[in-house]
């Protein structure tokens, strides 16, 4: 019997068991009839969205807490019954395909050591990285925002409003949710921001024999002006290639070299380092109050320092002055529930980097 002479219930109904958005449109794609099905009837449309994204990007309640945040409604009270729409698929798209970006950085990162431990996430382990990724996203655009300044982190009820969120989660959640927030500091800590120590032992690692040491500035390295980078939203945390490489090249003239690398170029590779020790330490604790979104773009588009300063002056820095000096309060938080639950701190840490307990559990 051909495809498109079964009746249109069957027809929505394989839709929605498509493993995929794409294998989605592809069928959609097929037949006259078969399109006609997913594009003239919005309620089936949305009914076949919600099935298939929930699969690729699962879980979708996660999302849309994160989509559904607002100053109305405290962080733990969960949304419930939010209908699904043409402008939330949309936002669910940008977030769960970040998310499926990550996944493929987790191994490198969790195994970077013992590399015969080294695989790819099963597709339960997928899911609950996800569903983590998703609640430290949340955490992020919470509380690490112009409410929450410096000198209200302390502050018992800002804590409190801050554990209630975490409270909604068990401790194996909380541990995931550890291993992932490990896996983004990692990230910051090597590759948007390397310390000093870093650079310098890459360096060596790639040119063994030079007699050349990188110079680092002890001084302060003033970015170029943001107002070319105006054109980056807040909110997307994406940009064209090509406004990075105009900035790249109009506003940092002492990065002669059109390569990418962060040792290419005339210019000293000692410009690269964020600082030593301690100074480093709070380059990386200010980073994290980035959301996932943001990370990965300074990950992948902003291979040089200046193009990570100039994208937080142009995107964060400049409002109202809460990052600078501030850094994020997930652990901090995280140790106030552990101990609630009378857990050591010590030990659940532990237990993540032991892999005991987290995202790929060591059975």
């Amino acid at each position: 019997m051909p495809l498109d002479d079964l009746p249109n219930e069957i027809l929505t109904h394989l839709f929605t068991h498509l493993p995929t958005l794409t294998s989605v449109l592809a069928l959609s794609s097929t037949t006259q009839h078969l399109h006609q099905i997913y594009s003239s009837n919005t309620t089936a449309r949305l009914t076949i969205l919600s099935a298939v994204l929930s699969a690729e990007f699962g879980p979708l309640d996660d999302i849309i807490q994160i989509c559904t945040l607002n100053s109305s409604q405290p962080a733990h009270i969960r949304h419930t019954n939010v209908p699904l729409s043409d402008a939330l698929v949309e936002q669910i798209l940008k977030i769960g395909r970040c998310a499926r970006m990550w996944e493929e950085i987790y191994p490198l990162k969790k195994w970077k050591s013992n590399y015969a431990a080294r695989r790819l996430l099963t597709t339960s382990e997928r899911f609950i990285f996800r569903r983590a990724l998703y609640r430290l996203w949340l955490f992020s655009h919470a509380f690490h925002n112009s409410l929450h300044r410096r000198t209200s982190r302390n502050i018992p009820h800002v804590v409190a409003e801050r554990s209630a969120l975490l409270q909604n989660w068990s401790t194996e959640e909380l541990a995931e949710m550890l291993d992932v927030h490990h896996m983004l500091r990692d990230v910051v800590a090597n590759n948007i921001c390397p310390s000093n120590g870093k650079i310098r032992q890459k360096y060596n690692k790639r040119y063994p024999e030079s007699t050349h040491q990188p110079m680092f500035n002890i001084h302060l390295n003033y970015p170029p002006p943001a107002a070319s980078w105006s054109t980056i939203g807040a909110d997307s945390g994406w940009m064209d290639r090509s406004i990075i490489s105009s900035a790249k090249y109009t506003h940092n003239t002492r990065f002669q070299s059109r390569s990418n690398s962060r040792f290419g170029g005339s210019h000293d590779i000692g410009q690269e380092g964020w600082g030593d020790d301690i100074n480093h330490y709070y380059v990386v604790e200010d980073m994290l109050k980035l959301d996932p979104q943001q990370l990965l773009f300074l990950r992948d588009r902003c291979p040089l320092k200046a193009l990570v300063e100039m994208y937080v002056k142009a995107n964060v820095d400049g409002n109202e002055g809460w990052y600078g000096n501030n850094g994020e309060t997930f652990c901090e938080t995280l140790w106030v529930v552990v101990k609630q639950r009378g857990m050591e701190v010590e030990e659940l840490k532990r237990e993540v980097e032991e892999g005991r307990m987290g995202v790929a559990v060591v059975k």
